[in-house]
């Protein structure tokens, strides 16, 4: 019991530290502007608080411990600080402990972690004016302290001695410290003392509780998840304990609540299992030895930090309740143990971490809710449209946000689309699958879940397709705004699925991919431009005529630059070329149509679209007829150099095609090839 004793001084020592730092930094004399320190901090930059750091650090050696890492944490907290002296206090009343480096052993260091726990009070930060006379605190132990203020301010522990309040309202980044001249005791560990004073030869002749289980036969499958959940030590500790035992039975009718995944322990096999079954079982214990005629109608904490069992009053005995509807009845009282007593119950109890569970087995994936929600049918339709695996997806462990467009926004966007576009099925090309799985992975966020609570206003959040979607939040409702600029407004928020969540909204989202992708779909190849423009008719029908499959290259896929030539320059050529050339039509024998070919291949450009943006002054390109081109950059104008001495203009730059772009200009270009020809003829 001395061990006991110990810890709790150990824990108020270290708190204390910490809160004379946190005085010296934020009101001594430190003029210099710096961030308020958390708790933590406060601690290890103080001299004074040396040995409530030392407690800390030897109490977080345990595998389960982390009251450092809680103290740096964000809070908030309200911390009563016993100061070095007090440590010293309760050391001296000690037998066999001279300083808290006696403090060596697992038994130790779990009873000075629960004194330290008696100091801290979680998501709260109180000063000494908020506090009234007669108020009770609970505390991360589970055990209240009592406040009382009859000439100061006092915290009233377990023992007959408050502790005074000597430096009240120290701030920290994560709470506010109480400095206190003395350890609070809880009554844990009051209640450990006596028992070690009262009760040590009964309790030579008692096994542990872990002993207790293990011979009574109608607790079989609670020696099951002690074992499994890896408890047996903790159990077989020094305790005191109290436990409240749920039968054989009670497991059962747990196990059937769960499904028909759950048919016995040893169906708890992953990790997270696991976790769950080890909170569970930690709900049943509470750290102290409450006999049957010691139970009191309130909340009592367990092993599982920060949750409490309320024992509840009901005729001449008590139930206990947790966090479902149902309460546990005790069907046996005071089956007493070396390091406790247990009581058995009709019901497994189970913490909020569990109904959690149990609520996410009966939840559908997102890709179950979309199939049974008749307004997403058009969705799913289109998941199994574009057939890339995005059913299968959508289908896994996730989490995953998805913004699901309803029926009408689909139709909504397929009429954007024209003609082309009557159904999903109409996206039946490669190209086009690929589009909608750019517009679908748009529509999804990957690695969380995240309900409207969690989105902010101008928040920015990257989607499986890579492009972002911007949250707007305006009149209480959210808004997507895709590359449109468009919103979407949310219509059905947090549609909780076990593997994420779904926003139903009213209009698809298009990513910039998918719009460009779109445009060069609904684009002409270069051949239906010129055909479709009657400026270019004398080129069309120059192609028609030589005949050597230029129209059909040109219709390929590309791609290709070409330099038109407008029909005036077409004719300007026929006026060059003399009387035997007036029109198109003239280039009637085989000779002539070579030379043709020749021109003609001599205006394109293969395996590149070049917009005006990509040419350069000075720039040579070659085309197809195997001789260069020349560029030249004037007055904001491009110019094409041919082998004459006469540059062609481009009237009409960037005529965009879906395998190409076009610049119309003002002249016939002509290759050396042709001008030789010509001038061996003269």
């Amino acid at each position: 019991m001395k061990k006991l004793i110990h810890w709790k001084s150990l824990f108020s020592l270290l708190f204390i530290s910490l809160l004379f730092v946190g005085c010296e930094k934020q009101g001594m004399g430190n003029d210099e502007p710096e961030t308020t320190p958390n708790i933590m901090e406060t601690a290890q930059a103080s001299e004074a608080l040396s040995s409530l750091v030392t407690a800390l650090t030897a109490a977080d050696t345990q595998e389960d411990s982390d009251l450092i890492g809680t103290l740096s944490s964000e809070g908030p907290f309200t911390v009563f600080a016993p100061t070095n002296d007090a440590f010293a206090d309760l050391l001296d009343q000690l037998e066999d402990y001279d300083s808290l480096e006696d403090f060596d052993d697992d038994e130790d260091l779990e009873i000075l972690e629960t004194i330290l726990k008696y100091h801290v009070v979680s998501g709260v930060a109180v000063r000494a004016a908020d506090l009234t006379d007669g108020q009770e605190i609970g505390t991360v132990l589970g055990e209240s302290v009592t406040v009382s203020l009859d000439n100061g301010v006092f915290i009233q522990d377990a023992t007959e001695t408050p502790a005074r309040v000597i430096i009240p309202d120290v701030e920290a980044s994560n709470g506010i410290v109480h400095v206190i001249n003395k350890v609070l005791l809880p009554q844990v560990i009051i209640d450990a003392l006596n028992n070690d004073d009262d009760d040590d030869d009964d309790d030579d002749e008692l096994g542990t509780l872990v002993e207790l289980v293990v011979e009574t036969e109608s607790l079989s499958v609670l020696e099951e998840a002690v074992i499994k959940a890896g408890l047996v030590e903790t159990l077989n500790s020094a305790g005191p304990f109290t436990v409240f035992a749920p039968t054989d039975d009670a497991f059962v009718a747990l196990l059937e609540v769960l499904g028909d995944d759950y048919n016995s322990l040893d169906d708890f096999d992953t990790e997270a299992e696991l976790m769950l079954l080890t909170d569970i079982l930690l709900y049943h214990v509470i750290p102290a030895k409450v006999l049957a005629a010691d139970l009191e109608a309130g909340n009592v904490g367990t092993a599982l930090s920060d949750n409490n069992l309320e024992i509840i009053p009901s005729g001449e005995s008590f139930v206990i309740g947790d966090t479902s509807d149902v309460n546990a009845n005790i069907t046996g009282t005071d089956f007493l143990a070396s390091n406790g007593v247990a009581h058995t119950i009709d019901k497994v109890l189970l913490p909020q971490s569990a109904i959690d569970f149990v609520m996410a087995l009966n939840l559908k994936t997102i890709v179950e809710i979309a199939v049974e929600t008749d307004d997403l049918s058009l969705l799913v339709e289109a998941l199994q449209q574009a057939n890339a695996g995005l059913v299968e997806t959508l289908s896994g462990d996730g989490p995953f946000t998805v913004f699901a467009p309803t029926n009408k926004a689909f139709e909504d966007v397929l009429e954007l689309l024209g003609d082309d576009y009557h159904s999903l099925a109409d996206f039946d090309t490669d190209e086009e699958k690929a589009i909608l799985v750019d517009i679908l992975t748009y529509h999804v966020v990957a690695g969380a879940a995240a309900f409207s609570t969690d989105l902010t206003d101008g928040q920015q959040i990257p989607t499986v397709q890579g492009e972002s979607l911007s949250i707007n939040l305006k009149d209480n409702t959210v808004h997507v705004v895709d590359v449109t600029g468009i919103n979407a407004s949310v219509v059905i928020p947090d549609v909780e699925a076990s593997n994420g969540v779904v926003h139903v909204i009213d209009k698809v989202l298009l990513p910039q991919s998918a719009l460009d992708a779109i445009a060069a779909l609904s684009l002409k190849n270069i051949v239906e431009i010129a055909v479709a423009t009657n400026d270019l008719k004398f080129l069309v029908a120059s192609l028609k005529l030589v005949n050597a499959g230029l129209v059909e290259a040109l219709s390929g896929e590309g791609p290709f630059t070409v330099f038109a030539p407008t029909n005036a320059a077409f004719v300007s050529l026929l006026f060059d070329l003399g009387k035997e050339y007036h029109s198109i039509a003239d280039f009637d024998t085989e000779e002539k149509r070579d030379l043709l070919v020749k021109i003609l291949t001599y205006h394109v450009v293969a395996g590149t679209a070049a917009f005006s943006t990509d040419l350069s002054d000075g720039q040579s390109i070659p085309t197809l007829q195997g001789e260069d081109i020349g560029i030249s950059l004037k007055d904001g104008t491009v110019h094409i150099v041919d082998a004459t001495h006469t540059n062609a203009t481009v009237v009409t730059p960037d005529v965009e095609g879906s395998n190409g772009v076009i610049h119309i200009i003002n002249k016939v270009l002509i290759p050396q090839e042709i001008l030789d020809v010509f001038s061996n003829n003269d």
